[in-house]
């Protein structure tokens, strides 16, 4: 027979005397009264509100208009339909902005645009153009310049000139370095915009 890995006690495994019920296992407890109070509730915390849509009172998460300004309950529109408003609204604006612009650079041009002398100049090339604006409105457009040696294949160079008056010339000289400084011949063609 082997040794238990517990020691028994003096009188044995069990102890010596049980409670006035008779058992030793289930000592009979004494009821006392509780040593704290009861936990206080928290106060709970309030839902979280946005504005009424229309008037600004405080309803909801996920309702748009208060029940004053909807009464009879009807469903708020859906967020797709907002945010489509929206992208349509925008977009409108920028064909708006488009046609805005359009018109106010309208009435300029065509240009007729003549290379008068190319001079040495520093660096590069001082060019003086004549510019014809042959339309009824004052604009502005952009010249480009040409190596007549080198055809469509070579460097272009691009000037802007100043305002002209509908149906006015005007001649100005412009400083250009991307031909180098020695004078080459050169076409200028100016575009509408």
């Amino acid at each position: 027979m082997s040794t238990p890995w517990w020691t028994p006690s003096p009188g044995g495994d069990r102890p010596a005397t049980a409670d006035a019920s008779g058992s030793w296992h289930h000592p009979t407890v004494t009821p006392q009264a509780p040593t704290s109070h009861a936990p206080v509730p928290r106060p709970a915390k309030p839902e979280p509100t946005h504005g009424c849509a229309r008037c600004g009172a405080p309803v909801g998460p996920g309702v748009g208009l208060c029940e004053q300004c909807n009464p009879i309950g009807l469903r708020d529109v859906a967020a797709s339909q907002v945010h489509g408003t929206v992208i349509i609204a925008v977009l409108v604006g920028f064909g708006l902005l488009a046609v805005i612009a359009r018109l106010a650079v309208a009435g300029g041009g065509p240009y007729a645009a003549n290379v008068d002398a190319v001079h040495a100049s520093g660096a590069g090339l001082a060019v003086t153009l004549s510019v014809t604006n042959e339309g009824d409105g004052e604009g502005q457009t952009t010249c480009r310049l040409e190596d007549l040696a080198q055809g469509r294949v070579g460097q272009d160079a691009f000037v802007l000139t100043p305002r002209i008056a509908g149906g006015a010339t005007t001649t100005f000289t412009s400083q250009v370095n991307d031909f180098g400084p020695t004078p080459v011949a050169l076409m200028a063609t100016c575009r509408t915009p």
